[in-house]
Formats: structure tokens, sequence, C-alpha cells
């Protein structure tokens, strides 16, 4: 998510503006259960197409219309800039989350990618 992509838009607003591509982002981010995460790259490994930077423009662009917060780094780091807003979802969703080393920026905790990482398996339906 980036300031391209308010989060309060939602995705019907974006409707048939969105590339393919984009769309298709955009419903592995709405598949991805409360509490579990995906890296970009995960995310173009499931649509067998783009790579993480990919995700990442698509996700920067339009992701404030999904559960942006789902999608993330693979080294568990918070989105930058939008840390206290991912960090609040996370605990509401109850997201596996690693105590934040002392020499951290801020003491901001990181993800337990190891415990929170979805793999699309239950109810993952309509794989591509």
């Amino acid at each position: 998510m980036s300031e391209q992509s308010p989060a309060g838009e939602t995705r019907e607003e974006y409707a048939g503006t969105l590339p393919e591509y984009a769309e298709r982002v955009l419903e592995v981010a709405e598949r991805i259960p409360p509490g579990r995460v995906m890296t970009y790259g995960d995310v173009a490994e499931w649509l067998e197409e783009g790579g993480p930077r990919q995700v990442g423009r698509v996700m920067a662009l339009y992701g404030g219309a999904v559960p942006w917060w789902r999608v993330v780094r693979a080294d568990g780091a918070l989105l930058p800039g939008h840390e206290l807003r991912a960090l609040a979802h996370y605990r509401d969703e109850g997201t596996p989350l690693r105590q934040a080393a002392r020499s951290a920026e801020g003491h901001v905790p990181r993800l337990d990618m190891r415990r929170a990482r979805w793999d699309g398996g239950a109810g993952a339906e309509g794989h591509t």
C-alpha cells in the first residue's frame, strides 16, 4: 500500500479499470485468512506469473482496496510508513508476531513468518 492507494477505497471503485494481473493479485490478497500472511513472492508463485516486484507494484497502486497488511515482505518486516496501522490489524487478527530486537529502530515487532505464512492450503479453492 502506498500514498497512491487510499485505504478507504473498495475494489468496486476500481471495477473495469484494473489490469487483469492486478485483479488477480487483489483476489489472492482477499483469500488470505485473517491472522495469516503471504509474501509478495508467494502471491506471484500462486499466480504462476510475475514476481515479487510486480505484486508489490499492484499492492502499492491498488492495495488499499483489500486487506493489504496480509501481503508482506519475506523477512517479516512491517511495511515502512504503515507499521502502526498494520500492527493494529495483526493484533486484532491474532497474527503471530516476534518481539523486536532491542537494536531494532522503534522496537517494532516483526511477523513470525514461520507461523504466520499461509501456503494457500485450506480454503484456497480457485487456484489459478
